[in-house]
């Protein structure tokens, strides 16, 4: 198919709507990575595909091109940026699905700049689903053993890391998310944290810990 001025115009439209439907679910977590972040790189790899496969309608053969080769760096180049939204806490890893949909936003720009819509939207409504439909499940799948730690202290940089050796203190007590939400008192902040917990009665001895730490006010489970 010859890229017409439609034809471009068509696939980068398909691919902003697309990754805006999935930045949307990243913003509403609040993800350092949402919306913007999402569209941008979608509309990225799509561009580069389609730089691709123009450049070798514009050499016309005269020139051996594989138009492959620039999504290969789009591959490489998304991995480096999804890596820098892992965060390592403690035992362990907040980051990690916000950085697959990175790449997999990539993935499904490099599709329909390359024209293969029905791959790309198959695949996109398999992300939605994951991301708007699965969270509940994957957290009714951690109910029996993750429990929610909340913390209301100082409106501190360092709170957060305050809490993270308090808990590693604790044998087998891991941290999987964490979330920070204003209070109406601008000075101070609440941390919810999901915790999993090797036996409930670990609750009170952590509650009693973290109540000792300067510029903490209350800490409860919910």
């Amino acid at each position: 198919m010859t890229l017409s001025l439609m034809v471009v115009f068509q696939r980068l439209i398909i691919i902003t709507l697309i990754t805006g439907i999935v930045g949307y679910e990243r913003e509403r977590r609040g993800r350092a990575a949402g919306f913007r972040t999402h569209m941008l790189v979608g509309l990225g790899s799509c561009l580069v595909m389609l730089t691709g496969l123009y450049l070798k309608e514009e050499l016309g053969g005269t020139v051996p091109f594989d138009p492959s080769r620039m999504a290969a760096q789009v591959v490489s180049g998304i991995g480096f940026l999804g890596a820098g939204t892992i965060l390592r806490f403690g035992t362990s890893v907040r980051g990690l699905t916000t950085a697959a949909s990175l790449w997999a936003v990539g993935g499904i720009g490099i599709a329909v700049g390359a024209g293969f819509l029905s791959g790309a939207l198959i695949a996109s409504a398999i992300v939605v689903i994951a991301l708007f439909g699965l969270s509940r499940l994957e957290q009714s799948m951690r109910r029996e053993w993750y429990y929610l730690l909340c913390v209301d202290g100082s409106d501190s940089n360092q709170l957060l890391n305050q809490i993270r050796k308090v808990l590693e203190t604790f044998e087998s007590v891991e941290i999987s998310d964490f979330t920070v939400k204003e209070m109406e008192d601008a000075e101070r902040k609440r941390i919810e944290l999901s915790v999993k917990l090797p036996s409930v009665r670990t609750q009170d001895a952590i509650v009693q810990k973290l109540m000792r730490v300067q510029g903490i006010q209350r800490v409860f489970w919910d």
